[in-house]
């Protein structure tokens, strides 16, 4: 356990020991470096550390090397030398409270959310829509929210969009436009969406974020590690999967002001694909809510090669910094390395432009706030030695920590609900049938003129009159509640 008298984090080492103020945890941070240099033991000691003191972890495991920290490390020649280097007393070896998830179910237990709860921004970006397509997409989702239609899977949003397409005059006045252009446009993109197999991550039951705030057996902080290694080979899902999470924490945890140490702590690796191609609207969205969530008590923590990876709004709130090596080998990496030197309080020991070229494999430039929310004087030291072990487990050991955990019977079996799918299909076949019916109504009375004429002046239902009905059904299985959506369009809950 790597907490000192004053219960400060012990990160790392130089001439001192590097610590970070517990309290200064959520106002975020940032883990760079090329590849190589030592990323991944920083973020592992880090987490480890937050796990010791009681603080929930989430740990975005893109390369399968974050597994082992449900095992204890082994001792070894290198982690011994390090030991010794940096005069570290009292140090053992063991493992951490753990749970794996893996969206597509495979290594872990599945995560799922609904279309609903996502909502229409971050769906448009995971089908990589443009605005005015967006724009369409938002009125069919708000024409479900009116009438509180459940879109709980990819099949139950699919309905609803042909649903509305074939009736757009019916929602024209009331919701606007509604071009069959763009519907074909988005319909095409569902099916393109459903082909490559994201329609895995919606259905239900939904992750209920508030599962991973919590602590084990001894009262260390869960480390929840989402298996990354097939999620990342579908970037759009990956980044859109991770602002999603951003957006449930943000808009469901309560005001929490300073804290003594925070709720939870976010680690998401490759964090460029959280900004790549991103609208700007978008950016502007998921800059606020990285501004505003420290106050919820979370932390959030980008590990990425470059700090130029991170929009310059969002870098300037990471206030936690861990600069492993960068190289220089073109004049646009030499920029990049001294712009980042140049984010740093000037240590007059070293020249920081110059020392973060030449670092070695586990040494890193480390600058944290002090219990002021200054960042410190930038300092040259070595990581400390993770306790838990290195590199993966055994795919048997992941899956009994899973198939025992206690969320194993809350996630593992998909559930299937009457939702808008099944409500259209049905409300269609009914009316198919009591058009029949009328049909053969009209024909039996095709002698008898006023009965034709009482006939030909029966009244069709509007699609919103349809709606309605199939909505007055679906509301009498749910909770009446209020419909509103937060800063990325996803689904507040109300408790």
């Amino acid at each position: 356990m790597y907490l000192n008298t004053e219960k400060k984090l012990w990160i790392a080492k130089g001439n001192e020991k590097v610590c970070m103020e517990p309290r200064m945890a959520n106002r975020h941070g940032l883990i760079a470096g090329a590849t190589g240099t030592g990323k991944t033991i920083t973020l592992k000691v880090m987490a480890e550390s937050f796990s010791d003191m009681g603080v929930p972890v989430f740990l975005a495991d893109i390369k399968g090397d974050l597994t082992g920290m449900c095992k204890p490390g082994e001792n070894s020649e290198n982690i011994q030398k390090r030991i010794e280097k940096l005069g570290i007393e009292g140090f053992s070896f063991h493992e951490y409270p753990t749970r794996f998830f893996d969206v597509f179910g495979k290594k872990g237990l599945p995560v799922r959310t609904t279309i609903s709860e996502m909502g229409p921004e971050l769906i448009a970006r995971l089908l990589d829509l443009n605005d005015t397509q967006t724009g369409i997409l938002t009125i069919i989702f708000k024409i479900a929210d009116d009438q509180g239609l459940l879109l709980l899977d990819l099949k139950d949003l699919k309905s609803m969009v042909r649903y509305v397409g074939d009736n757009s005059s019916d929602f024209r006045t009331e919701y606007g436009n509604i071009s069959t252009q763009s519907i074909g446009s988005i319909q095409r993109a569902l099916l393109q969406l459903e082909e490559q197999g994201g329609d895995i991550f919606f259905g239900e039951p939904a992750l209920d974020i508030f599962d991973w705030i919590c602590t084990g057996t001894d009262g260390r902080g869960m480390i929840n590690i989402l298996e990354c290694d097939e999620l990342f080979q579908k970037p759009l899902l990956y980044s859109t999967f991770m602002l999603w999470m951003l957006s449930e924490l943000y808009e469901n945890l309560p005001e929490a002001g300073d804290l003594e140490k925070p709720k939870i702590v976010f680690f998401f690796d490759e964090a460029h694909l959280l900004f790549d191609d991103a609208p700007k609207a978008l950016l502007q969205k998921v800059e606020q809510v990285v501004r505003l969530i420290r106050s919820k008590g979370v932390g959030v923590y980008f590990i990425t090669q470059k700090p130029s990876d991170i929009p310059e709004n969002v870098l300037a709130q990471l206030g936690n910094k861990v600069q492993h090596a960068l190289r220089a080998y073109t004049p646009n990496e030499q920029k990049a390395v001294k712009a980042a030197a140049q984010s740093f309080r000037v240590n007059p020991a070293f020249d920081t432009e110059e020392v973060m070229m030449e670092l070695g494999t586990g040494e890193a430039l480390v600058s944290f706030l002090d219990d002021e929310g200054v960042p410190s004087i930038v300092e040259r030291a070595f990581i400390l030695p993770p306790m838990s072990h290195m590199g993966s487990v055994d795919e048997s050991v992941r899956d009994s920590i899973t198939k025992t955990g206690t969320l194993y019977d809350k996630y593992s079996r998909e559930i299937d609900r009457d939702s808008a799918y099944e409500y259209l299909e049905r409300k269609m076949k009914q009316e198919a049938a009591e058009e029949a019916e009328a049909e053969k109504k009209e024909l039996r009375a095709s002698g008898s003129k006023s009965t034709a004429k009482k006939s030909s002046g029966r009244t069709k239902k509007s699609a919103t009159e349809k709606i309605a009905d199939t909505a007055l059904r679906t509301v009498s299985r749910e909770v009446t509640r209020s419909v509103t959506r937060g800063l990325l369009g996803s689904l507040k809950k109300l408790f």
